[in-house]
Protein backbone atom coordinates (compact mmCIF):
# COMPACT_ATOMS: atom_id res chain seq x y z
CA UNK A 1 0.00 0.00 0.00
CA UNK A 2 1.37 3.40 -0.98
CA UNK A 3 -0.34 6.74 -1.39
CA UNK A 4 0.46 8.28 1.98
CA UNK A 5 1.49 11.90 2.26
CA UNK A 6 3.69 13.42 4.94
CA UNK A 7 3.17 17.10 5.74
CA UNK A 8 5.50 19.37 7.72
CA UNK A 9 3.52 21.87 9.78
CA UNK A 10 4.91 24.55 12.10
CA UNK A 11 4.00 23.96 15.75
CA UNK A 12 1.94 27.14 15.90
CA UNK A 13 -1.85 27.57 16.26
CA UNK A 14 -2.14 30.03 13.36
CA UNK A 15 -0.10 27.89 11.00
CA UNK A 16 -2.01 24.78 12.03
CA UNK A 17 -5.35 26.51 11.30
CA UNK A 18 -4.09 27.68 7.90
CA UNK A 19 -2.89 24.17 7.06
CA UNK A 20 -6.12 22.62 8.38
CA UNK A 21 -8.20 24.59 5.90
CA UNK A 22 -6.33 23.19 2.88
CA UNK A 23 -7.90 19.70 3.02
CA UNK A 24 -11.10 18.44 4.67
CA UNK A 25 -9.22 15.34 5.86
CA UNK A 26 -7.25 17.58 8.22
CA UNK A 27 -10.44 18.04 10.22
CA UNK A 28 -12.31 14.78 9.65
CA UNK A 29 -10.12 11.79 8.83
CA UNK A 30 -8.04 9.27 10.80
CA UNK A 31 -4.40 10.36 10.68
CA UNK A 32 -1.17 9.87 12.64
CA UNK A 33 1.15 12.73 13.63
CA UNK A 34 4.60 13.17 15.13
CA UNK A 35 5.67 16.11 17.30
CA UNK A 36 9.31 16.66 18.16
CA UNK A 37 11.84 19.05 19.65
CA UNK A 38 15.60 18.59 19.53
CA UNK A 39 15.42 15.90 22.25
CA UNK A 40 11.79 14.79 22.71
CA UNK A 41 9.13 13.18 20.55
CA UNK A 42 5.41 12.48 20.84
CA UNK A 43 3.30 10.32 18.51
CA UNK A 44 -0.48 10.56 18.31
CA UNK A 45 -3.50 9.72 16.17
CA UNK A 46 -6.73 11.64 15.72
CA UNK A 47 -9.88 11.93 13.65
CA UNK A 48 -9.61 15.75 13.84
CA UNK A 49 -5.90 16.40 13.69
CA UNK A 50 -6.23 20.19 13.38
CA UNK A 51 -8.11 20.44 16.67
CA UNK A 52 -5.81 17.93 18.36
CA UNK A 53 -2.67 19.81 17.32
CA UNK A 54 -4.12 23.06 18.66
CA UNK A 55 -4.69 21.31 22.00
CA UNK A 56 -1.02 20.28 22.04
CA UNK A 57 0.12 23.85 21.28
CA UNK A 58 -1.86 25.03 24.32
CA UNK A 59 -0.49 22.25 26.55
CA UNK A 60 2.40 23.00 28.91
CA UNK A 61 3.91 19.53 28.63
CA UNK A 62 4.28 19.99 24.83
CA UNK A 63 5.65 23.52 25.07
CA UNK A 64 9.15 22.45 23.95
CA UNK A 65 7.91 21.01 20.65
CA UNK A 66 9.03 22.75 17.47
CA UNK A 67 8.08 20.51 14.54
CA UNK A 68 5.05 18.56 13.36
CA UNK A 69 4.71 15.81 10.77
CA UNK A 70 1.26 14.60 9.78
CA UNK A 71 0.83 11.28 7.95
CA UNK A 72 -2.32 11.06 5.81
CA UNK A 73 -3.49 8.15 3.68
CA UNK A 74 -6.86 7.90 1.95
CA UNK A 75 -7.09 4.22 3.03
CA UNK A 76 -6.37 4.84 6.73
CA UNK A 77 -8.95 3.73 9.28
CA UNK A 78 -8.99 3.96 13.07
CA UNK A 79 -7.50 0.50 13.61
CA UNK A 80 -4.66 1.11 11.16
CA UNK A 81 -3.88 4.48 12.77
CA UNK A 82 -3.77 2.96 16.27
CA UNK A 83 -1.43 0.27 14.93
CA UNK A 84 0.83 2.81 13.16
CA UNK A 85 0.88 5.01 16.27
CA UNK A 86 1.99 2.04 18.38
CA UNK A 87 4.60 1.03 15.79
CA UNK A 88 6.19 4.48 15.65
CA UNK A 89 6.22 4.87 19.45
CA UNK A 90 8.05 1.53 19.76
CA UNK A 91 10.50 2.50 17.01
CA UNK A 92 11.30 5.85 18.61
CA UNK A 93 11.75 4.22 22.02
CA UNK A 94 14.00 1.53 20.52
CA UNK A 95 16.06 4.00 18.50
CA UNK A 96 16.87 6.00 21.64
CA UNK A 97 17.57 9.26 19.77
CA UNK A 98 14.58 11.02 21.33
CA UNK A 99 12.89 10.81 24.71
CA UNK A 100 9.36 9.50 24.08
CA UNK A 101 6.71 11.53 25.92
CA UNK A 102 3.77 9.19 25.29
CA UNK A 103 1.86 7.58 28.16
CA UNK A 104 1.13 3.87 28.44
CA UNK A 105 -2.62 4.12 28.19
CA UNK A 106 -2.70 0.82 26.37
CA UNK A 107 -3.02 -0.61 22.88
CA UNK A 108 -3.86 -4.27 22.22
CA UNK A 109 -2.05 -6.08 19.44
CA UNK A 110 -5.30 -6.81 17.57
CA UNK A 111 -5.99 -8.06 14.07
CA UNK A 112 -7.96 -5.97 11.61
CA UNK A 113 -8.83 -6.20 7.92
CA UNK A 114 -5.81 -6.33 5.58
CA UNK A 115 -3.37 -5.70 8.43
CA UNK A 116 -0.34 -7.12 6.63
CA UNK A 117 -0.77 -4.69 3.73
CA UNK A 118 -0.97 -1.77 6.16
CA UNK A 119 2.11 -3.06 8.00
CA UNK A 120 4.13 -2.91 4.75
CA UNK A 121 3.16 0.73 4.33
CA UNK A 122 4.33 1.40 7.92
CA UNK A 123 7.83 0.38 6.85
CA UNK A 124 7.67 2.85 3.95
CA UNK A 125 6.52 5.59 6.34
CA UNK A 126 9.34 4.74 8.73
CA UNK A 127 11.91 4.95 5.92
CA UNK A 128 10.69 8.41 4.88
CA UNK A 129 10.83 9.61 8.47
CA UNK A 130 14.36 8.17 8.71
CA UNK A 131 15.88 9.17 5.37
CA UNK A 132 14.01 12.38 4.50
CA UNK A 133 13.02 13.77 7.90
CA UNK A 134 16.02 12.37 9.82
CA UNK A 135 13.89 11.41 12.83
CA UNK A 136 15.48 7.96 13.19
CA UNK A 137 19.18 7.13 13.41
CA UNK A 138 18.92 3.36 12.82
CA UNK A 139 17.10 0.94 10.52
CA UNK A 140 14.17 -1.23 11.64
CA UNK A 141 16.31 -4.41 12.03
CA UNK A 142 18.90 -2.48 14.05
CA UNK A 143 16.20 -1.09 16.33
CA UNK A 144 14.27 -4.33 16.83
CA UNK A 145 17.47 -6.17 17.80
CA UNK A 146 18.25 -3.69 20.60
CA UNK A 147 17.48 -3.99 24.32
CA UNK A 148 15.92 -0.52 24.16
CA UNK A 149 13.27 -2.00 21.87
CA UNK A 150 12.86 -5.43 23.46
CA UNK A 151 12.64 -4.09 27.03
CA UNK A 152 10.71 -0.93 26.18
CA UNK A 153 7.52 -0.20 28.15
CA UNK A 154 5.87 0.98 24.91
CA UNK A 155 4.42 -2.35 23.81
CA UNK A 156 1.21 -3.41 22.13
CA UNK A 157 -0.02 -6.08 24.53
CA UNK A 158 -1.66 -9.31 23.44
CA UNK A 159 -5.05 -10.18 24.94
CA UNK A 160 -3.53 -12.39 27.66
CA UNK A 161 -1.23 -9.62 28.80
CA UNK A 162 -3.82 -6.87 28.58
CA UNK A 163 -6.28 -8.94 30.61
CA UNK A 164 -3.66 -9.54 33.31
CA UNK A 165 -2.75 -5.84 33.49
CA UNK A 166 -6.44 -4.84 33.68
CA UNK A 167 -7.19 -7.31 36.47
CA UNK A 168 -4.06 -6.39 38.43
CA UNK A 169 -4.84 -2.67 38.28
CA UNK A 170 -8.48 -3.21 39.26
CA UNK A 171 -7.32 -5.19 42.29
CA UNK A 172 -4.52 -2.76 43.13
CA UNK A 173 -6.74 0.32 43.21
CA UNK A 174 -9.42 -1.56 45.14
CA UNK A 175 -6.87 -2.57 47.78
CA UNK A 176 -5.24 0.87 47.95
CA UNK A 177 -8.64 2.49 48.37
CA UNK A 178 -9.53 0.00 51.10
CA UNK A 179 -6.20 0.37 52.90
CA UNK A 180 -5.33 -3.30 52.32
CA UNK A 181 -2.04 -4.97 51.39
CA UNK A 182 -1.93 -7.34 48.42
CA UNK A 183 0.11 -10.01 46.65
CA UNK A 184 -0.48 -10.96 42.99
CA UNK A 185 1.22 -13.58 40.84
CA UNK A 186 1.63 -13.58 37.06
CA UNK A 187 2.55 -17.09 35.91
CA UNK A 188 3.79 -17.93 32.43
CA UNK A 189 6.30 -20.07 30.58
CA UNK A 190 9.21 -18.90 28.39
CA UNK A 191 8.18 -16.37 25.75
CA UNK A 192 4.82 -15.42 27.27
CA UNK A 193 6.03 -11.90 28.07
CA UNK A 194 6.35 -11.76 31.86
CA UNK A 195 9.11 -9.15 31.67
CA UNK A 196 7.06 -7.13 29.15
CA UNK A 197 4.13 -7.07 31.58
CA UNK A 198 6.37 -6.17 34.53
CA UNK A 199 7.94 -3.16 32.78
CA UNK A 200 4.64 -2.12 31.21
CA UNK A 201 2.87 -2.20 34.57
CA UNK A 202 5.42 0.00 36.30
CA UNK A 203 5.36 2.56 33.48
CA UNK A 204 1.56 2.55 33.48
CA UNK A 205 1.36 3.08 37.26
CA UNK A 206 3.82 5.97 37.04
CA UNK A 207 1.93 7.52 34.09
CA UNK A 208 -1.32 7.37 36.06
CA UNK A 209 0.38 8.88 39.11
CA UNK A 210 1.86 11.78 37.12
CA UNK A 211 -1.19 12.37 34.92
CA UNK A 212 -2.13 16.02 34.36
CA UNK A 213 -5.95 16.27 34.59
CA UNK A 214 -5.84 19.01 31.93
CA UNK A 215 -4.27 16.64 29.43
CA UNK A 216 -6.99 15.05 27.25
CA UNK A 217 -7.34 11.26 27.44
CA UNK A 218 -7.66 9.04 24.38
CA UNK A 219 -10.86 7.14 25.16
CA UNK A 220 -9.89 4.36 22.73
CA UNK A 221 -6.98 3.35 24.96
CA UNK A 222 -7.81 0.24 26.95
CA UNK A 223 -6.57 1.64 30.27
CA UNK A 224 -7.98 5.16 29.86
CA UNK A 225 -10.40 4.62 32.78
CA UNK A 226 -7.45 4.58 35.18
CA UNK A 227 -6.51 8.15 34.16
CA UNK A 228 -9.83 9.55 35.37
CA UNK A 229 -10.19 11.58 38.62
CA UNK A 230 -9.75 9.46 41.73
CA UNK A 231 -7.04 7.15 40.43
CA UNK A 232 -4.03 9.53 40.18
CA UNK A 233 -4.88 10.89 43.64
CA UNK A 234 -4.55 7.41 45.18
CA UNK A 235 -0.99 7.19 43.84
CA UNK A 236 0.35 10.48 45.20
CA UNK A 237 3.66 9.95 47.07
CA UNK A 238 3.53 6.35 45.81
CA UNK A 239 6.94 4.64 45.89
CA UNK A 240 7.27 1.88 43.31
CA UNK A 241 10.08 -0.22 41.87
CA UNK A 242 10.92 -3.34 39.89
CA UNK A 243 13.07 -6.10 41.41
CA UNK A 244 15.31 -8.05 38.99
CA UNK A 245 17.40 -10.84 40.56
CA UNK A 246 19.73 -11.37 37.54
CA UNK A 247 22.54 -8.83 37.30
CA UNK A 248 22.77 -8.76 33.49
CA UNK A 249 19.04 -8.22 32.91
CA UNK A 250 18.93 -5.68 35.74
CA UNK A 251 21.59 -3.53 34.06
CA UNK A 252 19.79 -3.71 30.70
CA UNK A 253 16.48 -2.58 32.22
CA UNK A 254 18.23 0.26 34.07
CA UNK A 255 19.52 1.56 30.74
CA UNK A 256 16.00 1.51 29.30
CA UNK A 257 14.54 3.29 32.33
CA UNK A 258 17.16 6.04 32.14
CA UNK A 259 15.72 6.98 28.72
CA UNK A 260 12.02 6.70 29.64
CA UNK A 261 10.06 9.67 31.09
CA UNK A 262 8.45 8.84 34.42
CA UNK A 263 10.94 6.03 35.08
CA UNK A 264 14.35 6.24 36.69
CA UNK A 265 17.16 3.68 36.72
CA UNK A 266 17.10 3.85 40.53
CA UNK A 267 13.69 2.13 40.36
CA UNK A 268 15.39 -1.07 39.12
CA UNK A 269 16.46 -2.96 42.22
CA UNK A 270 18.28 -6.06 43.34
CA UNK A 271 16.74 -8.09 46.18
CA UNK A 272 19.54 -6.77 48.42
CA UNK A 273 18.59 -3.17 47.51
CA UNK A 274 15.07 -3.90 48.75
CA UNK A 275 16.26 -5.55 51.95
CA UNK A 276 18.61 -2.66 52.78
CA UNK A 277 16.12 0.11 51.94
CA UNK A 278 15.36 2.34 54.93
CA UNK A 279 12.06 3.38 53.35
CA UNK A 280 9.23 0.92 52.62
CA UNK A 281 7.71 0.61 49.15
CA UNK A 282 4.10 0.99 48.13
CA UNK A 283 4.52 -1.34 45.14
CA UNK A 284 7.23 -3.78 44.07
CA UNK A 285 7.00 -5.76 40.83
CA UNK A 286 9.36 -8.76 40.89
CA UNK A 287 10.51 -10.08 37.53
CA UNK A 288 11.84 -13.67 37.32
CA UNK A 289 10.71 -14.15 40.94
CA UNK A 290 11.74 -17.83 40.81
CA UNK A 291 15.35 -16.54 40.82
CA UNK A 292 14.98 -14.99 44.28
CA UNK A 293 17.20 -16.73 46.83
CA UNK A 294 16.53 -18.61 49.99
CA UNK A 295 19.27 -18.72 52.63
CA UNK A 296 22.20 -20.26 50.80
CA UNK A 297 25.86 -19.51 50.24
CA UNK A 298 26.01 -16.35 48.15
CA UNK A 299 28.49 -15.44 45.41
CA UNK A 300 30.62 -13.39 47.83
CA UNK A 301 31.27 -13.38 51.58
CA UNK A 302 30.01 -9.79 51.79
CA UNK A 303 26.62 -10.90 50.46
CA UNK A 304 26.41 -13.63 53.09
CA UNK A 305 26.95 -10.96 55.76
CA UNK A 306 24.34 -8.74 54.09
CA UNK A 307 21.82 -11.59 54.04
CA UNK A 308 22.21 -12.08 57.79
CA UNK A 309 22.19 -8.33 58.52
CA UNK A 310 18.99 -7.80 56.52
CA UNK A 311 17.24 -10.66 58.32
CA UNK A 312 18.17 -9.15 61.69
CA UNK A 313 17.18 -5.62 60.69
CA UNK A 314 13.80 -6.60 59.24
CA UNK A 315 12.78 -9.47 61.51
CA UNK A 316 14.97 -9.14 64.59
CA UNK A 317 16.66 -12.49 64.01
CA UNK A 318 18.83 -14.31 61.50
CA UNK A 319 16.49 -17.22 60.83
CA UNK A 320 17.81 -19.53 58.04
CA UNK A 321 14.21 -20.13 56.95
CA UNK A 322 13.83 -16.46 55.91
CA UNK A 323 14.18 -15.77 52.16
CA UNK A 324 14.45 -12.81 49.82
CA UNK A 325 10.75 -13.36 49.19
CA UNK A 326 10.17 -12.52 52.87
CA UNK A 327 12.23 -9.33 52.53
CA UNK A 328 10.13 -8.14 49.60
CA UNK A 329 6.71 -8.84 51.13
CA UNK A 330 7.87 -7.19 54.37
CA UNK A 331 9.15 -4.08 52.60
CA UNK A 332 6.19 -3.50 50.26
CA UNK A 333 2.46 -2.95 50.78
CA UNK A 334 1.63 -4.35 47.35
CA UNK A 335 3.70 -6.92 45.46
CA UNK A 336 3.36 -8.47 42.00
CA UNK A 337 5.47 -11.57 41.28
CA UNK A 338 6.31 -12.72 37.73
CA UNK A 339 7.36 -16.35 37.86
CA UNK A 340 7.75 -19.72 36.22
CA UNK A 341 8.75 -22.60 38.50
CA UNK A 342 10.40 -24.38 35.60
CA UNK A 343 12.97 -21.60 35.13
CA UNK A 344 14.78 -22.08 38.44
CA UNK A 345 18.36 -22.96 37.54
CA UNK A 346 20.39 -23.02 40.78
CA UNK A 347 19.90 -24.64 44.19
CA UNK A 348 20.00 -21.16 45.80
CA UNK A 349 16.82 -20.20 43.89
CA UNK A 350 13.60 -20.34 45.85
CA UNK A 351 12.59 -23.97 46.47
CA UNK A 352 9.77 -25.27 44.29
CA UNK A 353 7.62 -25.77 47.39
CA UNK A 354 7.95 -22.06 48.23
CA UNK A 355 7.00 -20.82 44.76
CA UNK A 356 4.15 -23.31 44.59
CA UNK A 357 2.81 -22.08 47.94
CA UNK A 358 2.95 -18.52 46.57
CA UNK A 359 1.02 -19.60 43.46
CA UNK A 360 -1.56 -21.52 45.50
CA UNK A 361 -2.11 -18.58 47.86
CA UNK A 362 -2.59 -16.16 44.96
CA UNK A 363 -5.01 -18.58 43.29
CA UNK A 364 -7.14 -18.92 46.44
CA UNK A 365 -7.30 -15.12 46.72
CA UNK A 366 -8.25 -14.57 43.08
CA UNK A 367 -4.88 -12.93 42.40
CA UNK A 368 -3.29 -15.49 40.05
CA UNK A 369 -2.99 -14.34 36.43
CA UNK A 370 -1.94 -16.80 33.72
CA UNK A 371 -0.05 -15.88 30.55
CA UNK A 372 -0.49 -18.66 28.00
CA UNK A 373 0.09 -17.07 24.60
CA UNK A 374 3.57 -17.74 23.24
CA UNK A 375 5.04 -14.51 21.84
CA UNK A 376 8.68 -15.40 21.23
CA UNK A 377 8.33 -18.43 18.97
CA UNK A 378 5.92 -18.39 16.06
CA UNK A 379 4.40 -21.85 15.69
CA UNK A 380 0.95 -23.37 15.65
CA UNK A 381 2.24 -26.11 17.97
CA UNK A 382 3.48 -25.73 21.56
CA UNK A 383 7.24 -25.66 21.05
CA UNK A 384 8.08 -25.03 24.73
CA UNK A 385 6.15 -28.06 25.98
CA UNK A 386 7.63 -30.18 23.21
CA UNK A 387 11.18 -29.23 24.27
CA UNK A 388 10.37 -30.17 27.87
CA UNK A 389 9.09 -33.53 26.66
CA UNK A 390 12.17 -34.17 24.51
CA UNK A 391 14.42 -33.64 27.56
CA UNK A 392 12.28 -35.92 29.74
CA UNK A 393 12.03 -39.66 30.42
CA UNK A 394 10.44 -41.15 28.48
CA UNK A 395 10.66 -38.94 25.35
CA UNK A 396 7.58 -38.11 23.28
CA UNK A 397 6.27 -41.02 21.16
CA UNK A 398 6.63 -39.17 17.86
CA UNK A 399 8.56 -36.30 16.36
CA UNK A 400 6.72 -32.95 16.15
CA UNK A 401 7.25 -30.75 13.11
CA UNK A 402 7.42 -26.95 13.35
CA UNK A 403 7.06 -25.69 9.77
CA UNK A 404 7.05 -22.01 10.79
CA UNK A 405 10.15 -22.33 12.94
CA UNK A 406 13.76 -22.99 11.90
CA UNK A 407 14.71 -25.91 14.17
CA UNK A 408 17.89 -27.75 13.15
CA UNK A 409 20.00 -30.53 14.62
CA UNK A 410 23.76 -30.68 13.93
CA UNK A 411 26.28 -33.51 14.20
CA UNK A 412 29.13 -31.06 13.64
CA UNK A 413 29.63 -28.12 16.04
CA UNK A 414 31.79 -26.24 13.54
CA UNK A 415 29.01 -26.40 10.97
CA UNK A 416 26.48 -25.10 13.52
CA UNK A 417 28.81 -22.26 14.51
CA UNK A 418 29.21 -21.23 10.86
CA UNK A 419 25.42 -21.30 10.41
CA UNK A 420 24.90 -19.06 13.47
CA UNK A 421 27.55 -16.59 12.27
CA UNK A 422 25.81 -16.47 8.88
CA UNK A 423 22.44 -15.81 10.54
CA UNK A 424 24.07 -13.07 12.60
CA UNK A 425 25.32 -11.40 9.41
CA UNK A 426 21.84 -11.65 7.88
CA UNK A 427 19.54 -10.61 10.74
CA UNK A 428 21.77 -9.99 13.76
CA UNK A 429 21.20 -11.14 17.34
CA UNK A 430 22.27 -14.75 16.68
CA UNK A 431 24.44 -16.29 19.37
CA UNK A 432 25.97 -19.54 20.60
CA UNK A 433 24.86 -20.56 24.10
CA UNK A 434 25.66 -23.61 26.20
CA UNK A 435 25.08 -25.43 29.45
CA UNK A 436 27.74 -24.93 32.12
CA UNK A 437 29.57 -28.12 31.11
CA UNK A 438 33.02 -26.54 30.71
CA UNK A 439 35.23 -24.69 33.16
CA UNK A 440 35.58 -20.91 32.69
CA UNK A 441 39.36 -20.89 32.17
CA UNK A 442 39.35 -17.68 30.12
CA UNK A 443 38.05 -15.70 33.08
CA UNK A 444 41.56 -15.70 34.55
CA UNK A 445 43.55 -16.33 31.37
CA UNK A 446 42.23 -14.31 28.43
CA UNK A 447 44.30 -16.37 25.98
CA UNK A 448 42.77 -19.68 27.13
CA UNK A 449 39.90 -21.48 25.47
CA UNK A 450 37.03 -23.00 27.44
CA UNK A 451 35.07 -25.23 25.08
CA UNK A 452 37.12 -27.53 22.85
CA UNK A 453 35.26 -30.06 20.71
CA UNK A 454 37.16 -31.52 17.77
CA UNK A 455 38.87 -28.62 16.01
CA UNK A 456 36.40 -26.04 17.40
CA UNK A 457 37.80 -23.87 20.19
CA UNK A 458 35.53 -21.34 21.91
CA UNK A 459 35.50 -19.00 24.90
CA UNK A 460 32.76 -18.27 27.40
CA UNK A 461 31.20 -14.81 27.48
CA UNK A 462 33.84 -12.20 28.37
CA UNK A 463 31.24 -9.87 29.90
CA UNK A 464 28.78 -10.88 32.64
CA UNK A 465 26.63 -7.78 31.94
CA UNK A 466 24.66 -7.21 28.75
CA UNK A 467 26.75 -9.83 26.95
CA UNK A 468 24.30 -10.28 24.07
CA UNK A 469 24.78 -6.68 22.91
CA UNK A 470 28.54 -6.56 23.61
CA UNK A 471 30.95 -6.21 20.70
CA UNK A 472 32.35 -9.59 19.70
CA UNK A 473 29.72 -11.62 21.56
CA UNK A 474 28.88 -13.48 18.34
CA UNK A 475 32.33 -15.10 18.60
CA UNK A 476 31.79 -16.27 22.19
CA UNK A 477 29.41 -18.62 24.01
CA UNK A 478 26.84 -17.34 26.49
CA UNK A 479 25.81 -19.18 29.64
CA UNK A 480 22.37 -19.33 31.24
CA UNK A 481 23.35 -16.38 33.46
CA UNK A 482 23.83 -14.06 30.47
CA UNK A 483 20.78 -15.04 28.40
CA UNK A 484 17.90 -15.80 30.78
CA UNK A 485 15.23 -13.16 30.24
CA UNK A 486 16.53 -12.12 26.79
CA UNK A 487 15.39 -12.79 23.23
CA UNK A 488 17.61 -13.88 20.35
CA UNK A 489 16.78 -14.19 16.67
CA UNK A 490 18.68 -17.48 16.42
CA UNK A 491 20.19 -19.54 19.24
CA UNK A 492 22.85 -22.15 18.62
CA UNK A 493 22.59 -24.38 21.70
CA UNK A 494 25.46 -26.63 22.77
CA UNK A 495 24.21 -29.37 25.10
CA UNK A 496 27.24 -30.47 27.10
CA UNK A 497 28.05 -33.71 28.87
CA UNK A 498 26.38 -32.48 32.06
CA UNK A 499 23.32 -34.05 30.41
CA UNK A 500 23.86 -37.62 29.20
CA UNK A 501 21.97 -40.75 28.22
CA UNK A 502 22.35 -44.13 29.92
CA UNK A 503 21.98 -46.49 26.96
CA UNK A 504 21.15 -49.49 29.17
CA UNK A 505 18.21 -47.86 30.95
CA UNK A 506 17.30 -45.37 28.21
CA UNK A 507 17.23 -42.58 30.80
CA UNK A 508 18.74 -39.11 30.68
CA UNK A 509 20.94 -38.43 33.70
CA UNK A 510 23.01 -35.63 35.24
CA UNK A 511 26.80 -36.06 35.12
CA UNK A 512 28.24 -34.16 38.08
CA UNK A 513 31.82 -34.60 36.79
CA UNK A 514 30.98 -32.52 33.72
CA UNK A 515 29.21 -29.66 35.51
CA UNK A 516 31.30 -26.59 36.35
CA UNK A 517 28.82 -24.15 37.90
CA UNK A 518 29.93 -24.43 41.52
CA UNK A 519 26.87 -22.53 42.71
CA UNK A 520 24.77 -24.73 40.46
CA UNK A 521 25.36 -27.87 42.53
CA UNK A 522 26.49 -26.52 45.90
CA UNK A 523 24.95 -28.15 48.96
CA UNK A 524 23.20 -25.81 51.38
CA UNK A 525 25.14 -25.95 54.65
CA UNK A 526 23.10 -23.03 56.00
CA UNK A 527 19.98 -25.16 56.00
CA UNK A 528 21.51 -28.64 56.05
CA UNK A 529 20.35 -29.55 52.53
CA UNK A 530 22.26 -31.94 50.28
CA UNK A 531 21.21 -32.01 46.63
CA UNK A 532 20.92 -35.35 44.88
CA UNK A 533 21.77 -35.93 41.24
CA UNK A 534 18.04 -36.29 40.54
CA UNK A 535 17.36 -32.81 41.97
CA UNK A 536 20.25 -31.28 40.04
CA UNK A 537 19.07 -33.07 36.88
CA UNK A 538 15.83 -31.08 37.05
CA UNK A 539 17.74 -27.80 37.35
CA UNK A 540 19.97 -28.70 34.40
CA UNK A 541 16.88 -29.66 32.38
CA UNK A 542 15.45 -26.24 33.25
CA UNK A 543 18.65 -24.59 32.02
CA UNK A 544 18.52 -26.33 28.65
CA UNK A 545 14.79 -25.62 28.31
CA UNK A 546 15.55 -21.92 28.79
CA UNK A 547 18.44 -22.01 26.30
CA UNK A 548 16.39 -23.93 23.72
CA UNK A 549 13.57 -21.35 23.91
CA UNK A 550 15.60 -18.13 23.39
CA UNK A 551 15.50 -18.04 19.59
CA UNK A 552 12.54 -16.20 18.05
CA UNK A 553 13.23 -17.32 14.49
CA UNK A 554 15.11 -20.53 15.06
CA UNK A 555 17.12 -22.85 17.28
CA UNK A 556 20.11 -24.90 16.17
CA UNK A 557 21.25 -27.76 18.42
CA UNK A 558 24.49 -29.67 18.92
CA UNK A 559 24.74 -32.43 21.58
CA UNK A 560 28.17 -33.43 22.91
CA UNK A 561 27.27 -36.81 24.43
CA UNK A 562 27.10 -39.32 21.56
CA UNK A 563 24.30 -41.45 23.02
CA UNK A 564 22.15 -38.44 23.84
CA UNK A 565 22.89 -36.97 20.41
CA UNK A 566 21.52 -40.13 18.80
CA UNK A 567 18.37 -39.98 21.00
CA UNK A 568 17.64 -36.29 20.42
CA UNK A 569 18.30 -36.46 16.68
CA UNK A 570 15.06 -38.44 16.42
CA UNK A 571 13.08 -35.48 17.77
CA UNK A 572 14.87 -32.30 16.63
Amino acid sequence: MTGFSLANVAFDATEIARWGATDKRHRNWPVVYVLNSSSEVYVGESLNVEARLKQHVASLDKSTMTDTRVIVNERFNKSACLDLESFLIRMFAGDGNYTVLNRNAGIIDSEYYDRETYRKSFEEIFEELRTQEHLFTRTIPEITNSDLFKLSPFKALNHDQAGAVQDILDGLFHDINGGKTSISVVQGGPGTGKTVVAIYLLKLVEDIRLHDPQDPIDEDSIFSDFFTPGHPELLQDFRAGIVVPQQSLRESIRRVFSKTPGLKKGMVLSPFDVGESQEPFDLLIVDEAHRLNHRANQAAAALNRKFADINVRLFGRDDPELTQLDWITHQSKHTIFMLDRDQSVRPADLPGSTTQALIDSAHSNGALHQLRSQMRISSEHDYVEYIKAVLSNPPPPTRQEFPDYDLRFYDDLGEMRRAILKRNEEVGLSRLVAGYAWAWNSKADKSAYDIEIGDVMLRWNSSPKDWISAAGSELEVGSIHTVQGYDLNYAGVIIGKDLRLDEETGSIYFDRSNYFDKKGMENNTKRGIRYSDAELLQLVRNIYTVLLTRGMRGTYVYVHDAALRKRLSRFL
